[in-house]
């Protein structure tokens, strides 16, 4: 086991510290870069959080953005911080390779949405950051450039799809990243690494531009430290303009599903999650699903039989060129009918309104985000409270039911486990994603 402690320049430093420190002339844009490019010559090696480094366009964006708050032009809370992006997402002139050979030597034209939107806020691009193959799972540790390691501990996996993203994050080489999150390819890292991850609404931040995986459920996301830097960063991307927020989350009531009604889920990391939701004004109870098994049947029906439909070509043509682990996703997804697509759609539907009355009588739901902590890389099966269970499965289960539902989510750092993190999650009704960002600054640890 190889213990690997983040600390990066951005390790103990947020937006907001950063943020303030520009516009009173205490740092540079300038300085930022440089700490986001030592911190990743340092520590990336043995981490793989990057799979492309754009050193001349941060430094020219640096330099932008110092000249215009000197000239008194301020573009947003972001403006002069230093971003990475999930390589699914188009950055014009970097090479958009989605960890796959099928697109080594492709190189995006056009920035996507999202990004058109970090660079009009001032944001500064410092590169691309290693995805699980076209995003299509859960572990981060299946790419053509290798796996994204845990910076908590460099023989697990970071979680993905975002694990890169996670991990740049949790090392301190950067204070915010973009990752995508289908079923949980946001949180889920975040709950790995120990840092907070947002899933907004379902089309909350346009995904023009960002290679799908399945288009019913992909959202775009971001990572950050904390529960505050990943509001400011959502509404920037979100085109939201006024940052104020009059919530406390002080009175929230929240309703805790058991874990184990979706998945087997570690003792431990249940207990953790839950206990980190003891804050003083904040009251909880248990609730009940009335179908499990319909939400996973939901999510698999659809996920599979629209990522099929994107790779049907590539699957018959160069099926060598998929990883083994994506290869093998992709021929269970080929068997997906249509009868079983229509189900998942019907199925989705009530899940729906399962959720939209649940939110009726509390505000907040809850589960740990993840059943277990951090796997080792390449560990497929795991063994949880004795039962066997497959590692996509213990990471994806929890997380999936607010793709499914296309709310608002967010995992914050509840504790540890020898050393490797836990998170607790929280999804809401739209509209009331600042009690739940309130309610997430108030348990983040």
């Amino acid at each position: 086991m190889t213990q690997h402690s983040p600390a990066g320049y951005f390790a103990n430093r947020t937006i907001n510290e950063l943020a303030d420190q520009l516009r009173a002339g205490l740092v540079t844009a300038a300085e930022l870069v440089r700490g986001a490019l030592d911190s990743i010559d340092e520590l990336d090696a043995g981490l793989n959080a990057f799979v492309t480094v754009d050193r001349q366009g941060a430094w020219q964006a640096a330099a932008k953005a110092d000249a215009e708050l000197a000239e008194g032009v301020d573009r947003g809370p972001l403006h002069g911080i230093p971003v990475a992006i999930k390589d699914v997402i188009d950055v014009a002139g970097l090479p958009t390779r989605m960890g796959s050979a099928h697109f080594a030597d492709y190189v995006a034209a056009t920035d996507a949405e999202c990004v058109r939107r970090l660079r009009d806020g001032g944001a500064v691009l410092v590169g691309k950051t290693t995805t699980h193959e076209f995003a299509f799972g859960a572990t981060g540790d299946s790419a053509h450039n290798g796996p994204s390691r845990n910076p908590h501990d460099t023989s697990r996996v970071t979680g993905g799809s975002s694990g890169g993203s996670g991990g740049a994050v949790a090392a301190g080489m950067v204070p915010l990243a973009l990752g995508t999150d289908t079923g949980g390819s946001v949180r889920i890292p975040s709950a790995l690494c120990g840092v907070v991850g947002f899933k907004p609404t379902f089309n909350a931040i346009p995904t023009d531009g960002v290679f799908p995986l399945s288009q019913s459920l992909d959202h775009v996301g971001v990572l950050a430290r904390t529960a505050h830097d990943c509001r400011t960063a959502y509404r920037v991307l979100a085109g939201l303009r006024s940052s104020f927020c009059h919530e406390t989350g002080e009175a929230a009531r929240i309703g805790w599903i058991p874990p184990g009604t979706l998945h087997p889920t570690d003792p431990r990391v249940e207990r953790i999650a839950r206990a980190a939701l003891d804050v003083g004004g904040l009251s909880m109870r248990d609730v009940e699903l009335r179908d499990p098994v319909g939400i996973h049947k939901a999510f698999a029906g659809i996920q599979y039989s629209e990522a099929y439909a994107i790779h049907a070509e590539r699957v018959a043509q160069n099926p060598q060129l998929f990883t083994p682990d994506v290869l093998e996703l992709l021929g269970a997804a080929a068997k997906t009918t249509g009868w079983q697509h229509v189900r998942s759609l019907r199925a989705r539907d009530q899940w729906r309104s399962e959720v939209h009355d649940l939110l009726s009588r509390v505000d907040l739901l809850a589960t740990p985000t993840t059943c277990v902590v951090a796997p080792e890389v390449g560990q497929r099966e795991i063994e949880i409270d004795g039962t066997v269970s497959t590692v996509r499965g213990a990471l994806l289960s929890l997380a999936k039911p607010w793709n499914v539902a296309g709310l608002p989510a967010v995992s914050v750092p509840a504790g540890t486990i020898d050393g490797l993190p836990v998170g607790v999650q929280l999804a809401c009704s739209p509209g009331q994603e600042d009690l739940l960002f309130a309610v997430a600054a108030r348990i983040g640890t």
